[in-house]
């Protein structure tokens, strides 16, 4: 059975869109005309950009919210008893979008060709990590893929609310700078030209707050394109090097000592390690396999690095508690409880304690940063104005000097 796209038009004259699975183009018609639509184009899915990819040639994506919502819901399915083509189907018909429906009739498909679910969904690498295919693949050889789906959906819906709690938090603040700058730009560029043009023909010398606003007013209004071109430049060079492995590394070390956020950085890459390998672990997969698919999702080098040193261990027979510890990137709270789960058999189940702590504690600093950031944006905008104040007023009080 293949997968067709259709255009359509309602009774009202409107233009629907959607993915059909038939044995040919006629019965994809049929099926089209039975759904109450008329059918204006049908074309095999394949004859469209291919859903591999997040993101189609028009920019759409499938969210790992909607991947989440899809998981529940598969797992749901097949809990109650309903076979894997079966549930995908009903998965095709609920889903709205239809990038997402794309996907799922793309899966299905492979399906009834014959290809296990794991290798149908590790043909969308965009949309299904390595970390859900293998999760899927080791469900599929136990039995118990529905446990398995229901232990992903719980592990990305956790890391959903992680990156939302952080997203949320640096909204405001984010906002409010860029908003601050803009009204800086406007003051300096537009407004303080105004005022202090009456400064031009004072024949003595001005004071440096104003000299020096005057000089970044001019370098706004007559080489703001030289800034703006050193700005894109610098910008552009800089991710560059960050995308070399040695620019990656100093980038991912120096994140991690930075004051406050290194801290911040810290704990959310310790929170994605240790839910990630307990999901893993709890789905049956083995350690050395877990570390190597765990050591991509933590996005930072200098802690792949302390993952790569502890499967090397592991290999040689010793445990990984102790190279994790040797590192001094994870702090000893990990260690000491990845050693207890290593002796008392029960590593997942401590890995998990340790991640829900983390995850508690990047809320409460989230939360403590942004109530602090907030009123240090508003003394270093009030110093600001304070400043570009002076700088207009001073050569006024000289002025009524010299006429007194």
């Amino acid at each position: 059975m293949a997968v067709f796209e259709y255009t359509a038009l309602t009774s009202e004259g409107k233009t629907v869109t959607g993915v059909i699975d038939a044995d040919s183009l006629k019965e994809a018609r049929q099926k089209v005309k039975r759904s109450g639509v008329f059918p204006v184009d049908v074309i095999p899915g394949a004859a469209r950009p291919s859903a591999a990819s997040r993101r189609s040639f028009l920019g759409e994506r499938v969210s790992a919210a909607e991947v989440s919502v899809l998981t529940r819901q598969l797992a749901t399915l097949l809990t109650a008893g309903l076979p894997l083509v079966d549930s995908l189907a009903a998965l095709g018909e609920q889903v709205e979008r239809t990038t997402v429906k794309r996907v799922v009739a793309a899966v299905r498909e492979r399906i009834r060709e014959g290809a296990t679910f794991a290798d149908a969904l590790a043909a969308h690498p965009a949309v299904f990590s390595s970390l859900y295919v293998n999760m899927v693949r080791v469900g599929e050889a136990s039995g118990t893929l529905d446990r398995v789906l229901l232990s992903l959906a719980e592990f990305l819906e956790r890391q959903a609310r992680l990156r939302n709690t952080v997203t949320a938090a640096l909204t405001y603040p984010l906002l409010m700078l860029a908003v601050s700058v803009l009204i800086l730009v406007f003051l300096v560029a537009f407004v303080v030209p105004k005022v202090t043009v009456v400064f031009a023909d004072l024949r003595q010398a001005l004071p440096w707050p104003t000299v020096i606003l005057i000089a970044l007013s001019d370098a706004l209004r007559f080489g703001w394109w030289v800034l703006a071109l050193a700005g894109v430049a610098g910008g552009m060079a800089i991710a560059r090097y960050v995308r070399t492995p040695a620019g990656r590394r100093r980038y991912d070390a120096w994140a991690l000592r930075l004051p406050v956020v290194g801290r911040l950085v810290r704990m959310i890459a310790l929170s994605r390690f240790t839910s990630t390998l307990s999901t893993l672990l709890a789905g049956g997969i083995g350690l050395l396999t877990a570390l190597e698919i765990v050591k991509n999702v933590v996005r930072n080098v200098v802690i792949a690095d302390a993952i790569e040193t502890a499967q090397e261990s592991i290999r040689q027979g010793q445990s990984i508690a102790e190279p994790l510890r040797r590192s001094g990137v994870f702090p000893p709270l990990v260690t000491h409880m990845i050693a207890v789960g290593e002796l008392s058999g029960e590593l997942e189940t401590m890995l998990k304690k340790v991640s829900e702590a983390y995850d508690h504690e990047v809320e409460t600093t989230v939360g403590a940063l942004t109530a602090l950031l907030s009123p240090v944006m508003i003394l270093v905008m009030g110093g600001v104005i304070l400043f570009i104040v002076l700088a207009i007023l001073l050569p006024i009080f000289e002025m009524s000097q010299i006429v007194r």
